[in-house]
């Protein structure tokens, strides 16, 4: 017998068998069962049906984290619509593009980003603007909470959905141009929330703290997981140290994510603060982004008595594709440096490393090649762009999604990140494209050349550095370079220093060797991964 694998089986599955669980527990300590919760969805369909949302439409949302991102998502994907998360660390400028490109016709927002989307009125197709808490938000706008109250209180219908439909567009970081949305189907969302689950071991008693943004790949999927096991959701709004531990103590936390920067956050607070780790329930921390150093792996589980579970992926791929959570080969083997590793593939994910010809790299740890997947949760193309569609599945090997990260593979198939051909750098857990920055940058009159790099960061991991050459007679100070980029973009995307030299290593044909820039902050170390 076959069922459709739809988005909306979690959130069923929470209502039915835990409906009168607690489900979800908002920024400020208000509690919702999942009968709550349900209703409220229902409640959103229905007002969103009112103003015109049909199936295949788009509905964007611009916020936090917080209760209303987990029903709007729900309400947006029950009415066959796609549901559209915009990062809320951007400039007002740079939503155009977004909003323009995935055109949606209802746009929800939070009181504190309003302002930064209100010249967009009068430019595009949307026809509703919504706000949570709108009579503290900056121009005319519903209210969130007075549309549910108005909205009746019955189950929508349902149109006819398929597992093929799409659900989501999620953007991605330009590296050649404009920012892809990333478009995964009810199925492809479906599936790697189970696989998810499974590699993280998520239970019916897990409670999660939310410390990584929900418009992160749909929060890695757990809005899905976390909701269809049954589990609890804490919201954090604002990442706070003091706040984490605060919230491990009073709800007995048992998951949450935390990429290497939140970790080392963390880690200076419990060292200068006491303050209790756990409750009664042990904690399980993912983490991704950049690979957290081993003292960081080693601290966090020897001095928090957290377990460290290590995943790689792409907003493309689901994301995770790969995880170290393996009880045999930490075992079998040195345990941190195992769980520093992406790792091995995830149940139904094909994962391979290839040469430039596409054939297999020798699995010896050191040979290196591209990552290429193919499974059930790899997007299922990018919004209004075929053709880096069709190069990202057919650029090696035909048929397999090409990540442009670069890799060694060992004897047990656990790969280990060695570099990205695309020049992403990964700051704070913030995907930021080199290329973006350097457009930026290309527009101040005095740069004649000039190259963005990852630099090491003892607190971000890596940070953007500028390496420019500027024109004869110029007087640019690094001060005045940053605040340029920095009227001009997301603030955490800016560089966080620039260096003026006369000339930059280049090729025959005038590319910049960024490798040769990278090697004298990295050198041979273990990182370097940009």
């Amino acid at each position: 017998m076959k069922q459709p694998l739809l988005t909306t089986d979690f959130l069923d599955r929470a209502v039915n068998l835990y409906g009168d669980d607690i489900g979800i527990v908002a920024n400020d300590g208000t509690e919702f069962t999942y009968n709550e919760v349900g209703e409220r969805i229902d409640r959103l369909s229905n007002a969103l049906r009112e103003r015109g949302i049909e199936k295949g439409d788009r509905v964007a949302l611009l916020s936090k984290n917080s209760h209303y991102f987990i029903e709007t998502l729900y309400a947006t994907m029950q009415l066959g619509a796609l549901f559209v998360p915009l990062n809320f660390r951007l400039q007002p400028e740079e939503y155009d593009y977004l909003v323009d490109d995935c055109d949606p016709t209802v746009f929800i927002t939070d009181a504190e980003h309003a302002g930064n989307v209100t010249h967009l009125r009068g430019d595009n197709d949307v026809t509703e603007w919504i706000a949570y808490d709108a009579e503290n938000a900056d121009g005319d706008w519903e209210d969130y909470e007075r549309v549910l109250e108005a909205a009746s209180a019955e189950s929508p219908d349902r149109p006819d959905i398929s597992e093929d439909d799409e659900a989501t567009i999620l953007y991605t970081s330009g590296t050649t141009g404009d920012p892809k949305g990333v478009v995964h189907t009810h199925r492809s969302q479906h599936y790697h929330s189970m696989i998810h689950s499974h590699h993280v071991e998520l239970e019916d008693d897990d409670v999660l703290l939310w410390t990584s943004p929900m418009f992160h790949i749909n929060g890695w999927g757990h809005i899905y997981g976390l909701t269809g096991i049954g589990g609890k959701h804490v919201i954090v709004r604002d990442f706070d140290p003091a706040t984490v531990f605060e919230r491990i103590d009073e709800y007995d936390i048992s998951f949450m994510g935390g990429a290497p920067t939140v970790l080392n956050m963390l880690l200076e607070h419990h060292e200068n603060h006491d303050v209790p780790t756990s409750g009664e329930n042990p904690i399980r921390v993912e983490t991704a982004a950049s690979p957290p150093p081993k003292q960081t792996i080693r601290r966090t589980e020897d001095e928090l008595g957290w377990r460290i579970i290590h995943a790689y992926g792409a907003t493309e791929t689901g994301p995770l594709i790969t995880t170290s959570n393996s009880r045999r080969r930490i075992q079998d083997g040195d345990k941190y440096d195992i769980i520093n590793k992406p790792g091995f593939e995830t149940l139904n994910t094909e994962v391979r490393v290839v040469d430039e010809d596409g054939n297999d790299v020798s699995l010896d740890g050191e040979t290196k090649g591209e990552v290429i997947t193919r499974g059930n949760q790899v997007l299922d193309r990018y919004w209004n762009k075929p053709k880096q569609t069709d190069e990202v599945f057919n650029d090696r090997v035909e048929g397999w999604f090409h990540t442009g990260d670069i890799a060694t593979m060992d004897e047990n198939k656990m790969i280990t990140i060695v570099d990205r051909k695309k020049d992403i750098i990964i700051s704070g857990g913030e995907n930021i494209s080199s290329i973006e920055v350097q457009d930026v940058i290309y527009d101040h009159p005095d740069i004649k050349v000039a190259a963005i790099i990852g630099v090491p960061h003892e607190k971000w991991g890596e940070t953007p550095r500028a390496i420019v050459v500027t024109d004869e007679g110029s007087e640019l100070t690094e001060e005045e370079l940053i605040e340029f980029t920095r009227e001009r973009l997301a603030h955490y995307k800016c560089p966080t220093s620039v260096e003026f030299r006369d000339d930059l290593p280049q090729t025959s044909t005038g590319k910049i060797q960024k490798f040769e820039l990278r090697d004298e902050y990295w050198g041979d170390g273990e990182d370097g991964v940009n």
